[in-house]
Parts: C-alpha cells; sequence; structure tokens
C-alpha cells in the first residue's frame, strides 16, 4: 500500500474553535488518518500530521488549507515561531511504497490548485523546489509575512503557483517535499549536559567549531568559522538534560534514515559514549516512526547476535525493540508508534481472525470467503513451513555450511507468507466486488453499459487473484524442495507437508481460476482474456504437479 504522510502547520494555535474546524477538514476525507494534531500557544501554530493513500491525501491538504484560509487572517497573528501564511507550510513525505519522486508531483499537484482556487501564492520547497534557492524553507520565509508583501514586487520571487500579488488575509503557502525526519533521542547514565553535547558535536553533520592549539576557532579566507563536521551524514544533534527522566540524552534528528539509520545512530552514540566512559542505557523515538527502519534495525542486531534473519516481521521488530532500549522510559507500543500499524484497519481481515473464527466464518452459509481464500491460505502454510525448516537448520551444529542458504529461504519464505495471507483477503474482496457490481442500476441504456463494464472489471480482477497465488506456487515448491534436500533431518516431514500444501494451494487456485473463465462473455477481447489466463494456469499447473511430485519422491526416498 502506498502511504504518505502530510504535516500541514497553521498559523493559530490558542483558538481551538479555528483547530478544530481545520482538524475536522481533514476527518472528512474517507481514506485518510489524523496521527496528531499539536497546538502551540506562544508559538500560536498547530502542527497537523495525518496519512493515507497519495490522492486522499492531497484532497485532505487542500481542504484543510481551504479551511485555513477562511479561519485565519494573517494580518491580525502573532507568535514566536515564524511563518508567512495561514497555511505556512505543507510536506508531503513518502513513507512506504511510494518514492520522492511521487511526493514531488503530488507537492506540485496540490500547489497548483490551491493556487488556482484558493488564489494563494504557492512556493515549492525541499526536493520540489523547481530554483535551487528555494530548497530552504528558512531561505524562502526570510522575513517572514510582514516582509512578503514588498518581496513579491521582485519578479525573481514570483511563486511558483498562484497569483504574483499579495494575498493580505491567507499570505503565502510553502508546500514541498521532504524525507521522513525521525524525532530520536538516545539515553546517557549521567546527568551531564555537557558530555552529553560532547557526543552531539561528534556525530552531527555539521559538527563543531575548527580549534587551533591555543583553542581559537578559526576563520576561512572570508571570515567564515570553519566547521569540522561529525561522524554521521544527515543527522542533527544536540545534548540535554530531562528532568522528568532525571539524565542526559543525546537528542538526535535524523533528516534521512536511508542515509543515516536508526541503528546507525545508536551504535554510533554507544561508541562515542565508551571513549567518555559513558553507558548509553537505552532510547526514545518521539512521535512515529515508518515501519522500513524498524526492521532495518531489527535485522541488524540479529546478524549481531549470529541469527537469522528470516524470521517473522514481528520477531524482527521486536528486536529492534529490545535492541535500542525503546521501551526503557515508557513502553514501546508498535501498533501505536509504527505508523503502518497505526493507520492499518482493525477486525476487518480474515487474515486477522483466530484460526477457530476463520473456520466457522469458512463454514457459514456466506459465499465468501471459499475456496479460493483457502487456497491462498494453504500457500501462506506451505511457506510458514519452510521458514520453520530454515531456521531450525541455520543454528543446527554440522550445517553451518547452509546457514546463508537457510537464511535465504526463511526471508523468501517470510516474504511469500505475507504476500499469501493478503491474498487470503484479496479473493474475498474480488469476490464482493463482483456481487456489488451487479448490484448496480440497469434501467437505462447508459447504465447497463456501466454496470456490465464494472461486472467485466470485477471479474478479471477476480480470476486474476487465484492466478496469483498459482504463479508463486512454484516458488513455493522450491523453497521446500531446498529445506527437504538441505534442511534439518528431523523436519524433514515438515519439509515434505511445505511441498504438499504448496500443490494444494496450486490445484485450489487452478479451480478457481477455471470457474471464474466461464463467466466471460463471447465478445472478442473477453475471449482473448479467457484464452491467455487459460493458457498461464494449464502451464503453471503442470509445471507444479510435475515438480510436487519430484518432491514427493525425494522426502519417500529420505523417510525410507
Amino acid at each position: 500500500m502506498q502511504l504518505v504522510e502530510c504535516v500541514p502547520n497553521f498559523s493559530e494555535g490558542r483558538n481551538e474553535k479555528v483547530i478544530d474546524a481545520i482538524a475536522d477538514a481533514i476527518r472528512g476525507v474517507s481514506g485518510v488518518s489524523l496521527l496528531d494534531v499539536d497546538p502551540g500557544y506562544s508559538t500560536n501554530r498547530t502542527v497537523v500530521t495525518f496519512v493515507g493513500q497519495p490522492e486522499q491525501v492531497v484532497e485532505a491538504a487542500y481542504q484543510a488549507i481551504s479551511k485555513a484560509s477562511q479561519l485565519i487572517d494573517m494580518r491580525k497573528h502573532q507568535g514566536e515561531h515564524p511563518r508567512m501564511g495561514a497555511t505556512d507550510v505543507c510536506p508531503f513525505v513518502p513513507v512506504s511504497g511510494i518514492t520522492m519522486e511521487q511526493c514531488v508531483q503530488l507537492a506540485n499537484t496540490l500547489g497548483e490548485r490551491v493556487g488556482r482556487d484558493l488564489g494563494i501564492p504557492i512556493y515549492l520547497y525541499g526536493e520540489a523546489a523547481k530554483k535551487a534557492e528555494r530548497r530552504s524553507l528558512a531561505d524562502i520565509r526570510q522575513g517572514e509575512y510582514e516582509a512578503l508583501n514588498e518581496k513579491m514586487k521582485d519578479s525573481g520571487f514570483r511563486p511558483d503557483f498562484g497569483p504574483s500579488a499579495f494575498n493580505a488575509a491567507s499570505g503565502a503557502t510553502v508546500i514541498g517535499a521532504r524525507q521522513f525526519l525521525i524525532a530520536y533521542n538516545v539515553n546517557l547514565n549521567t546527568r551531564s549536559k555537557k558530555l552529553a553535547n560532547e557526543i552531539a558535536f561528534n556525530i552531527r553533520e555539521a559538527g563543531r567549531a575548527k580549534r587551533n592549539a591555543k583553542g581559537e576557532i578559526e576563520k576561512d579566507a572570508s571570515g567564515n568559522t570553519i566547521k569540522v563536521p561529525g561522524t554521521l551524514k544527515e543527522v542533527r544533534a544536540v545534548g540535554w538534560y530531562v528532568d522528568e527522566y532525571q539524565r542526559a540524552q543525546v537528542s538526535i534528528n535524523l533528516t534521512n534514515f536511508e542515509v543515516t539509520s536508526l541503528h546507525q545512530a545508536f551504535d554510533e552514540v554507544v561508541r562515542q559514549a565508551e571513549l567518555l566512559g559513558l553507558r548509553v542505557t537505552g532510547s526514545e523515538i518521539v512521535g512515529l516512526v515508518p515501519l522500513a527502519p524498524m526492521l532495518e534495525a531489527g535485522q541488524h542486531y540479529l546478524r549481531k547476535q549470529g541469527r537469522s534473519t528470516g524470521v517473522s516481521e514481528a520477531e524482527i521488530v521486536e528486536c529492534a525493540i529490545q535492541s535500542l532500549g525503546l521501551a526503557e522510559l515508557s513502553p514501546f507500543v508498535a501498533k501505536e508508534k509504527i505508523i503502518e500499524y497505526r493507520v492499518a484497519p482493525e477486525g476487518k481481515f480474515l487474515r486477522d481472525m483466530t484460526l477457530t473464527k476463520f473456520v466457522d466464518e469458512l463454514a457459514s452459509e456466506s459465499p465468501a470467503p471459499g475456496g479460493g481464500s483457502v487456497a491462498a491460505l494453504c500457500g501462506s502454510l506451505s511457506a510458514a513451513l519452510s521458514a520453520m525448516v530454515a531456521n531450525l537448520t541455520f543454528d543446527k551444529k554440522g550445517f553451518e555450511d547452509k546457514k546463508a542458504m537457510m537464511e535465504g529461504v526463511g526471508r523468501d519464505a517470510q516474504r511469500l507468507k505475507q504476500w499469501m495471507l493478503q491474498t487470503v483477503d484479496d479473493d474475498m474482496q474480488a469476490f464482493n466486488r463482483i456481487i456489488d457490481a451487479r448490484r448496480m442500476a440497469k434501467g437505462s441504456e447508459s447504465e447497463k453499459a456501466l454496470r456490465d463494464a464494472a461486472i467485466l472489471e470485477a471479474s478479471k480482477a477476480a480470476t486474476l487473484t487465484p492466478l496469483s497465488v498459482l504463479q508463486g506456487a512454484p516458488v513455493l515448491l522450491e523453497l521446500a524442495a531446498r529445506v527437504v534436500e538441505h534442511g534439518n533431518p528431523s523436519s524433514l516431514s515438515d519439509g515434505a507437508v511445505a511441498a504438499l500444501v504448496a500443490a494444494a494451494a496450486a490445484e485450489g487456485a487452478y479451480y478457481n481460476v477455471l470457474i471464474n473463465l466461464r463467466d466471460f462473455g463471447q465478445s472478442s477481447a473477453e475471449q482473448e482474456f479467457v484464452s491467455d489466463t487459460r493458457g498461464q494456469a494449464d502451464k503453471l499447473i503442470a509445471v507444479v504437479r510435475s515438480r510436487a511430485e519430484e518432491i514427493k519422491q525425494l522426502a519417500m526416498a529420505a523417510l525410507s
């Protein structure tokens, strides 16, 4: 799923009715999750965080900016924080399944619409900047709202979208795209702010002022202070003392976790602390964190422990939590702190049911879930069994030469397990879309045409879903073959069962493809789809049947 974060800042932090109205505008957009509303009285500014899929996030951002333009008058605004508009800044941040380039396009789409429909001058910043001098928000905002009228008279400061004339009520808005910023604090076993600052200066990219042998700050030919950079890129850091915790922390902003990760920052603070005779006691993430850096951290520490990374996502995340000491100061609840988990709907998926509840639902008079979901479930069970055998082999004495292979099998199997579990729900949803399409109005010719088109598209999706399970079955069988042939002999039967349920998944998926193909019409386009899909399915099931028999014979020979 594509997931985008948007963090607009509004120039109002005191009037609860205005803040609530802006928040309600965001809540009113279906598919968007409002994660946080953080008003500041002295700054007279509210930072709002919401996430969702791209189109919905752009719509929510537009509605929020529109509401702010109606309710906030910049001619009356005062606050400590720099600002130049009712909606001061609105960045898009990639979380998962979406690139920075796509977020840049979102910024352009929103900027063009806001400028055109709301008459607000729009400046693009960050990764979306069209000019090098506009990459920095601070540079664009220099002089703030009070200087905006005069600045806009300069042709070099024309907005990227919207009117070039000053909008006295709304000011101007800066829209852009940036990397996810992780606010991350590392705890020390000291109350010394000075020592914490020493570590911060040593690691942050900006580093510290260079000093000569006399301790004097050195300058370059232009009179600028010469800096000695720290050890970590894309890192800002400062040391401070926290009364609440009675300890000092190194407070870190990771401005691009793809350059410097959570675990790299933590390990480097540990190294620097040891040089000063200190010990790191844990860390905390302020706000939310994407899943990706948590998985990277968990895998990193599993490797350091000599353990396989081919384990479940939940186990990898738990390893990250424990290794980084994220629960030292307060509980770290993954469902609340990790963005993807926070926005995932609960209680709506077959894959989240108990085994008993799923079987009861399957046995009910409802036509879905049915054989397609069961086929996908068999695929997930096959992957899980192969992962289990791989993990039981990884640490087994005498199998040291199989470690790399088994770790690879485990990782591939875990990915396939997750995908097949997703398909358990996809199959039921595909069936439900056919039912919804058949319930569409068909009174007029145009309504009939729309209904027929919707039924056709839904039928194709319902056919391609089990076909995808069938396409995954040969990979499942190869994983099963590896653990049968090279895995822990004590788990040979488990590997064989992995092959059997993979074959069952393929057979079940094949039957579902065939029955769905019967519902297509006789048009040339529909019959071409039927022919192509049937051809793919026939070839795949032949491969599966042949390979499954080979693995069966291999297992029987080993068991005899």
